[in-house]
């Protein structure tokens, strides 16, 4: 190789490969804060991370372990790029590393729950496959609420999963079981909760039942005769599989008509037609109803006849799962808002996406969240902004598919009050330094086919309307390794339910800017400091090499 060549190959490397020149000013200060000639010993970087990163529970042995795990000699400190190394490695993570460290020993209602909305689909909610891998997917992922609608076969002696009223392919009952006991407990070690939307004959329900005791055997959870006055713990509740549906009674007593989810209401039949349908009905054989079915039903679901006030009454003798759409909540909350956060204290409430949803599409779950709905039933095939949420939701308490509701919304004495504005409780400042890893994720002429990518980064917050906000970085222009230096300040009143957002996208003068990487980040959970924060790619998987440096940072109001 030519020197010429040499020059022009190790210019261009320098563009994509991080270097300690390129570290923060910040950095580069800390750094010198805590060492001593060139090198930062066990005691000084246990300082730093005390002082500066607050890890109060880190010891000088946990510094030592850092410094004998770096790759750059010598083994008694790191030098200056040894410590940016650290700060920009996988172990210095923006979350708190806990794992599970919420109370888990409440009841069932007192947590937001990781949930699923037909859950057997591939992709649309039309003509899509049925199929048991979404539900190995989403259980993977840390998915507990798995929801299965179930149908009669064609020749009526089996049991199906499939949308029902859609063209699409349906994927036995058997099947979706077995994977479910198979895959339930991968993730996390609580519950699975099982959301069945019945449309079998008695008959049907009875070889159901017999299906779902003789695949899930000891792991199935079976509650006593007597409906719970209140919800089981979480801590009780491990590794058992729960199953929630109605009661088959009320299946009995209405017409089969399913398509709640659809917002749009049934034409009415004429008299005549009602009549006939009458009676074929008083003229059909009576069917026995299903006991054995009947007794695996831990969460009795069902919707009450009557109007909001009916639905959201709370019965002290007895506790119910109630099922809205997302427009029929959006509806509920403008007047029936603190009705809807005491119902939810004691009684699980699920939300799930509106009927003209066909492309699998979710929605914001913010207001269902801010009402203390625990099942808020999401899409997991798409890629969509409020699917990022969801997973950024989860990505606290250990990843485990339950998150403590904050306490302002089980308060019994003094019901919250959705609608009431709330004074700023703390100011999360974020600062964004550089990023790197595309080159290695993304092939060299993904972004441009002649020069190196110009990255612009988003930064906001979802959450209560008060504290929505999104801001934008300015375009470091032709570069694989950018460098922006932002800092953004972010004003929170209800931070116990804020998500923070960040986005990368690189700038495209003549189309859509492109995609290059996102993460929701719980704000509760976050750590203070200098983190080494991860993308994600659009369907939520994190990818290789691609993350940001971030300094977070949170101070009390003025």
């Amino acid at each position: 190789m030519s020197k010429q060549s040499y020059r022009v190959c190790f210019c261009f490397r320098r563009r994509f490969k991080m270097t300690v020149a390129q570290a923060p000013e910040d950095v580069k200060n800390l750094f010198e804060m805590y060492s001593e000639n060139g090198l930062m010993n066990a005691d000084g970087l246990h300082k730093f991370l005390v002082e500066y990163q607050k890890e109060d529970e880190t010891t000088t042995d946990d510094a030592q372990k850092i410094i004998d795990g770096s790759k750059h000699l010598p083994k008694n400190g790191l030098h200056v790029e040894a410590f940016f190394r650290h700060l920009f490695s996988d172990t210095n993570s923006p979350l708190v590393s806990l794992g599970v460290h919420h109370d888990m020993n409440a009841p069932l209602s007192h947590y937001f729950i990781f949930t699923g909305h037909n859950s057997y689909l591939t992709g649309n909610q039309l003509n899509s496959d049925c199929s048991d891998v979404p539900i190995i997917n989403a259980l993977k992922r840390g998915v507990r609420v798995i929801e299965l609608d179930i149908w009669p076969n064609s020749e009526k002696d089996d049991v199906h999963v499939l949308h029902g009223g859609t063209l699409t392919a349906p994927v036995t009952l058997l099947k979706c079981l077995s994977s479910i006991k198979e895959y339930a407990f991968v993730s996390s070690d609580f519950p699975v909760v099982i959301t069945l939307e019945d449309h079998l004959t008695p008959d049907l329900q009875a070889k159901a039942a017999n299906m779902i005791t003789e695949t899930l055997e000891d792991i199935l959870f079976t509650p006593g005769p007597e409906v719970f006055k209140e919800f089981p713990s979480l801590e009780t509740l491990k590794k058992r599989i729960i199953i929630s549906t109605k009661p088959p009674k009320d299946y009995t007593e209405a017409k089969e008509d399913k398509d709640k989810e659809n917002d749009s209401k049934s034409d009415k039949a004429d008299d005549e037609v009602a009549m006939k349908k009458a009676e074929l009905h008083e003229n059909k054989p009576k069917q026995k109803k299903a006991p054995e079915y009947k007794r695996l039903i831990a969460i009795h679901a069902g919707k009450p006849k009557g109007g909001l006030d009916e639905c959201l009454e709370v019965d002290p003798e007895k506790v119910r799962r109630l099922s809205l759409s997302e427009l029929e909540l959006e509806k509920a909350a403008e007047t029936h808002g603190k009705q809807i956060v005491r119902f939810t204290q004691r009684n699980m409430l699920r939300v799930y996406p509106k009927g003209i949803r066909v492309d699998s599409s979710n929605y914001n779950p913010m207001i269902a969240w801010l009402h203390g709905a625990q099942m808020v039933a999401f899409n997991m095939q798409g890629c969509d902004k409020h699917l990022w949420l969801m997973h950024g939701m989860f990505k606290g308490n250990g990843q485990c598919g339950y998150v403590k509701k904050p306490d302002f919304l089980l308060n019994t004495n003094e019901i919250f009050d959705p609608e009431v504005k709330h004074s700023e409780k703390t100011i999360l400042k974020v600062t964004v330094y550089l990023g790197e890893g595309w080159y290695y994720d993304f092939d060299h002429t993904h972004f441009d086919s002649y020069s190196p990518p110009d990255f612009y980064v988003k930064v906001g917050i979802a959450g209560v309307p008060a504290d929505k906000q999104m801001t934008k970085s300015k375009i470091v222009e032709d570069s694989w390794v950018p460098s922006w230096n932002q800092e953004f300040e972010f004003h929170l009143t209800m931070p116990q339910l804020a998500l923070l957002r960040i986005k990368v996208h690189e700038y495209d003068m003549s189309k859509t800017d492109d995609f290059a990487g996102q993460t929701c980040l719980p704000v509760s959970e976050i750590r203070t400091g200098i983190r080494a924060v991860p993308l994600m790619d659009k369907k939520g998987d994190k990818y290789n090499n691609v993350k940001l440096l971030m300094r977070f940072e949170f101070t009390n109001p003025s």
